[in-house]
């Protein structure tokens, strides 16, 4: 992800290009939600996890290979699609081989695991680089993706008696599996965009701010790893807390840390206070790891379940997508300061929203427990 504008303007493209082929990851996984999670319904989790990293390792390859800017952005988008069918499969996975006891925890470390992924990446790959170039990177995205490929491939296949009888019924369509759940993505579904776009603040909202009161890019960088280590640190007891006292005391502070950081973000005018306010999401982003996917996995229904966690996760995406978007919209318009304030304020509202339907599944899971 670092080096995807580099190549861009390597190969010709202006910067407003090569921004929009960075976003181009986003808009695969978008347009891929929904088919993603049919393809899952008819083939199951383990051949779509083998054949994701196999087309992820092709298009990383092609985007290491072309030389033309276009060409580029069709990897960009392919990987996407790749990454979307990843999630919705490895998710559907989980959800059969955990119990339900530990499924905030297995959720937590699932989550956690790209978390690592983020760390170690851009590690071995600003090694590669200064031994060759940027396409080297590329190439090593291809080899994980294959090597992720080969080890779904000695998973067992946990879905095939189902698929056997949707296969004898009938596979229900997309579109009527939303259409059933309808009510639910309209108020749960909307607390995951909230979440989604709440987390995405951190990648727009923070860099953008870092520069404003002038820090330097090193110095945001090694503020951004150490967010990230803490990240990882609460990975843990977030899914202990999920699995023992409930998802709301996750979830809440997953939104309510990301509005009062964008509240204090105006006052923060030194490496030291951005680098506390930036521990501050970061402890509530860390928290919230797996948050999305066990609250889909609560929700999700036995038949038709690789449909609806398509449409659940084009929730998550406009989320992420959003958060960004709404950013940009507000500082075109007004100061940053201004739209640190406006989407802090409107993040105490989510929060609310949040901790509503979060409390109900809550309230839902004890009732189940009892039973």
């Amino acid at each position: 992800m670092p080096v995807l504008a580099l190549r861009a303007r390597d190969l010709g493209a202006d910067v407003s290009t090569a921004a929009a082929i960075v976003a181009l990851t986003g808009v695969g996984m978008l347009l891929a939600s929904l088919p993603a999670g049919a393809l899952v319904a008819r083939v199951g989790e383990r051949r779509a996890l083998v054949a994701a990293g196999f087309v992820d390792a092709v298009a990383m390859a092609f985007a290491a290979l072309t030389d033309s800017v276009l060409g580029l952005a069709v990897g960009v988008l392919l990987s996407g699609v790749c990454w979307t069918l990843f999630l919705i499969a490895r998710q559907g996975f989980m959800i059969d081989a955990v119990p339900i006891t530990h499924r905030a925890r297995a959720m937590s470390l699932l989550g956690g695991s790209y978390r690592v992924g983020v760390l170690i990446g851009p590690l071995i790959g600003a090694g590669l680089i200064s031994l060759t170039d940027l396409t080297s990177v590329f190439w090593l995205g291809a080899a994980m993706s294959v090597l992720a490929s080969l080890l779904a491939a000695t998973m067992p296949d946990l879905g095939e008696e189902k698929r056997a009888a949707a296969r004898a019924s009938g596979h229900l369509g997309v579109w009527t599996v939303i259409a059933s759940h309808r009510r639910l993505l309209a108020t749960l579904g909307t607390a995951v965009v909230i979440l989604g776009m709440s987390r995405s603040l951190r990648l727009s909202l923070l860099p953008l701010w870092a520069e404003h009161v002038g820090l330097s890019a090193s110095t945001t960088s090694l503020i951004f790893a150490g967010a990230a280590a803490l990240d990882v640190a609460f990975m843990w007891p977030g899914g202990w807390l999920m699995d023992t006292r409930g998802r709301m005391v996750v979830a809440v502070p997953v939104v309510l840390s990301m509005a009062v950081a964008c509240l204090l973000l105006p006052l923060a005018t030194t490496a030291v206070s951005v680098s506390l306010v930036m521990a501050l999401i970061a402890c509530g982003n860390g928290l919230g790891s797996g948050i999305v996917m066990t609250l889909g996995a609560d929700a999700a229904p036995d038949e038709g379940r690789p449909q609806f966690l398509g449409a659940w996760r084009l929730c998550g995406d406009i989320g992420n997508t959003g958060g960004p978007l709404l950013v940009g919209a507000i500082a075109a318009t007004a100061p940053l300061a201004t739209a640190c304030l406006v989407v802090g304020v409107l993040g105490l509202a989510g929060a609310g929203w949040v901790g509503l339907w979060t409390h109900r599944v809550d309230a839902a899971r004890r009732a189940l427990s009892r039973r």
